[in-house]
């Protein structure tokens, strides 16, 4: 029914599987008969009107990053957030944009009716009842408002949570907590009275005493104050008395503009940069890193203030405190700039204080490193994560994902830590905001760690969130479960509604379009193709603009472009031009010959493989599909066994075709036969080892038997094994027509540590597409897995030659070929 639903939400869906015909016009008929009856009974929508008219209060989130401080706090008030979670469904109409509207024609069928139509007219109620049902309302919007409140992020406060733990951070740090009193209004236009009948002749102590005064009015004059005219003249009076302001005046003024909120370009503003630029070396480090903060609150990029900073920091490193320490690395951090000469005297003062951090600055650390991009030692990591793995339930969750990211960043699967992760993180997983849940899953996808208590946690959480999924969220979810090729118990849902939020914020993809590729590829992984998403993808504006991006995207473009014309047949959306196909090909060929082709695990297959069927005609060394990024070893048998020639275009093979096999003798047969290594079964040797010329006729057998056989080759990776993939004209759809009239076709693939996850032998879903892809064009995947090739490397030329004629010709191939 959940599979009947998705078809009903987006119509051209293509999933390589079928979907029942009968089922879905029954669930059509269903639909429409709730829809006369909902016309019939107005009364059954007045349940949620009253969310419907509450989402209309908030603004859209576009692509803003807006939570809270505690949004990543582990609650413990888990049955408030699951009393909440009835109210999500409807919250997401509320996130989306006005531009998206035109976007979503494909869900349009899910859509809130317009709130004049929603509402019908109250009859009249008894007053009682009437006010049970306004406290009720209420009661709703307070849960609703609790949500959100939970899940919206401030990037601004949230990565300053560290500064609470000690009291040094007052003097280094602006303390918004930090009790004002309140000016009276009166006072405040006596003020600005003053200021305008003075002007001038203000003195520098005086102009400081007047910003601190004005910034303690009502927060909700502080945008009107901003805008009048004494306030002006006021900032133009501090301008031209500004080298005579004492450095503490100075600052207190700046203090009093992040009070005010004054805009990040005011001409005030511009001059205080120039004049704290000036100061530096006569300020301490309290007071460079206070005035750092304010700018950091104020939102005002300052890099030549930062790199004053940063070289007064180079050359005292010896003398920060803590405190001094872990808020340089915030400024660091918050400015995106990462001063090379400071590094390894950073990595130096966390060895220094390691033991003393508490573990909200260990995540600060964290943050601080990977917002700057600022690598770390695979030593310090390992310690850090090492003090996480160990404390992980004591943290809150907002800590531990800033530590996750720069673990991401780090490329360090550090299992103790991540099978810990695996412990604590899944029953708090409801309670997280969606971003924080984010960053764990793709912290899982990036470092190829599959924990299925993790991600189905994620799962099951995800559908009543989704609403708060930036398109960047979306995407990341989508290609982490495809990378890690997971599908859920809820997977119809959980897709539908991944999928329906693109659709939403396909806005969003005009400006990221990578993240609506990298969604589409996750998507792909897992055999899911949402036609109208891909047919915007490949549209010819937004090629250009993915081609544009800093990232490079067009490689993701050839990769479903191509995955779509193998998979989706039906599909009769728009396609990749034939132009950037070659392009991309030469491409990626030319990366094969230099980086793929030469790694000693292939060549040393190839050559033995060569050397085994009679020669370089009968290997072909190359890219099957190009746009899987990784090689194969290409061989072609015939039904009887025996290798068919075909690499006519290698130039060592373009000669008279010559069999040039091995001679078996009895004392080489003895060799193999001892020479096996312990993981292979020698049931059935003295058959197998023979050139395929030896080959009795009692052993050729029916086309058909040849290709049940081939099914045996593919590899033990349980995600390979696929059933019937429909129709596709460009291949046979299954393995029974395998045996072209010449044979098989074999695609020998040379595993590595990176097709699999952390480990384990799960394939990961680029190499699943891969082979799945393999298969629909007629081939046989024969593996080499690294577990046993890697090893065999430092074996015998007869081990190797042993091993290879085994995974060849199959036993089981043979037995019915």
């Amino acid at each position: 029914m959940a599979t009947v639903l998705m078809c009903r939400r987006f119509p051209r869906l293509c999933r390589v599987t079928a979907f029942s015909t009968t089922a879905k016009c029954k669930a059509e008929s269903g639909s429409g008969k709730r829809k006369q009856e909902k016309e019939a009974n107005p009364d059954t929508t007045s349940t949620g009107t009253e969310s419907v008219a509450t989402i209309q209060l908030l603004k859209p989130l576009d692509y803003r990053v807006l939570y809270n401080p505690s949004a990543y706090a582990k609650s413990k008030a888990a049955s408030q957030q699951h009393a909440a979670g009835n109210s999500g469904q409807a919250l997401g109409e509320a996130f989306t944009s006005p531009g998206a509207a035109q976007a979503q024609h494909t869900a349009s069928s899910q859509a809130l009716p317009p709130v004049t139509d929603a509402l019908p007219k109250p009859k009249p109620k008894p007053l009682l009842k009437q006010t049970i049902l306004t406290d009720f309302s209420a009661v709703q919007t307070r849960e609703e408002a609790e949500r959100i409140k939970s899940e919206l992020h401030d990037s601004k406060e949230d990565p300053r949570v560290f500064q609470k733990g000690r009291p040094e951070y007052r003097s280094l740090s602006y303390d918004r907590s930090e009790p004002v009193e309140t000016l009276p209004l009166e006072e405040g236009d006596l003020i600005l009275h003053s200021v305008a009948e003075l002007k001038d002749s203000q003195s520098p102590g005086t102009i400081a005493d007047y910003f601190c005064k004005l910034s303690r009015l009502p927060v909700e004059q502080h945008a009107a104050l901003v805008s009048k005219p004494a306030f002006n003249a006021l900032c133009r009076c501090a301008v031209r008395n500004i080298q005579l302001l004492s450095t503490s005046d100075l600052i207190s003024i700046l203090k009093a503009c992040v009070r005010l909120v004054v805009p990040a370009t005011h001409p005030l503003l511009n001059a205080c940069e120039n004049e704290f630029c000036r100061r530096v070396w006569d300020m301490n480090l309290d007071q460079l890193l206070l005035v750092a903060d304010c700018w950091r609150c104020l939102e005002r990029s300052v890099p030549s203030y930062l790199s004053i900073l940063f070289s007064y920091a180079n050359m005292h490193w010896k003398d920060l405190t803590l405190p001094q320490f872990v808020q340089l690395v915030y400024i660091i951090g918050e400015g995106r700039r990462s001063p090379a000469d400071l590094t390894q005297k950073m990595e130096s003062m966390i060895l220094k204080y390691f033991d003393s951090f508490t573990l909200e600055e260990v995540g600060a650390i964290c943050l601080g490193f990977f917002k700057s991009l600022s690598d770390i030692s695979d030593h310090v990591m390992r310690k850090i994560a090492d003090r996480v793995s160990l404390q992980m339930e004591d943290m809150s969750t907002y800590a531990l994902v800033n530590v996750l990211k720069m673990l991401r960043y780090a490329r360090m699967d550090h299992l103790p830590l991540l099978k810990e992760l695996g412990k604590v993180i899944p029953a708090q997983i409801p309670s997280i905001n969606i971003q924080g849940i984010m960053h764990i899953t793709l912290t899982c996808s990036s470092l190829h760690y599959f924990d299925e208590g993790i991600m189905a946690a994620v799962a099951m959480s995800l559908p009543s969130k989704v609403a708060y999924c930036r398109s960047k969220d979306a995407a990341k979810f989508l290609w982490s479960f495809g990378c890690l090729d997971y599908e859920p118990p809820n997977e119809e849902e959980f897709y539908s509604s991944l999928i329906e939020q693109m659709h939403k914020k396909l806005h969003e993809f005009w400006k990221f379009p990578e993240h609506l590729l990298t969604g589409l590829l996750g998507l792909a992984f897992v055999r899911r193709f949402p036609e109208e998403l891909i047919d915007y993808a490949l549209r010819d504006e937004f090629i250009q603009k993915a081609r544009g991006s800093k990232y490079e995207l067009k490689k993701d473009l050839f990769t479903l472009s191509k995955s779509v014309e193998i998979e989706c047949p039906s599909y009769q959306g728009r396609r990749l031009p034939p132009q950037l196909y070659q392009e991309m090909t030469e491409m990626v060929l030319n990366f094969a010959e230099q980086e793929i082709y030469v790694r000693p695990e292939i060549v040393e297959a190839a050559s033995l493989l060569e050397r085994m069927l009679g020669g370089p005609e009968y290997v072909k060394k190359h890219m099957i599909l190009p746009h899987t990024r990784s090689s194969d070893l290409e061989v072609h048998l015939a039904m009887d066994g025996q290798p068919i020639p075909f690499n006519l275009q290698d130039p060592v093979a373009d000669k008279k075709l010559k069999d040039i096999g091995i001679s078996l003798t009895d004392d080489l047969m003895s060799q193999l036969i001892k020479g096996r290594s312990n993981s292979q079964s020698p049931v059935g040797m003295e058959k197998e080892v023979r050139t395929p010329g030896q080959e009795t006729g009692k052993e050729t057998q029916t086309g058909d038997h040849a290709a049940l056989a081939g099914g045996a080759l593919l590899t033990d990776a349980p995600s390979q094994v696929e059933p019937k993939l429909g129709h596709c004209p460009e291949a046979p759809p299954s393995l029974a027509l395998n045996l072209q009239p010449r044979g098989v076709k074999l695609a020998i693939q040379v595993s590595n540590r990176n097709h699999y996850c952390c480990s384990s032998k799960r394939l990961l879903g680029l190499h699943c597409l891969k082979r799945r892809q393999l298969q629909r064009l007629g081939y046989v995947v024969v593996e080499l897995p690294f577990w046993e090739w890697f090893p065999l490397l430092k074996c015998t030329r007869l081990e190797k030659l042993s091993y290879l004629h085994y995974k060849v010709f199959h036993p089981a191939l043979l037995s019915r070929a």
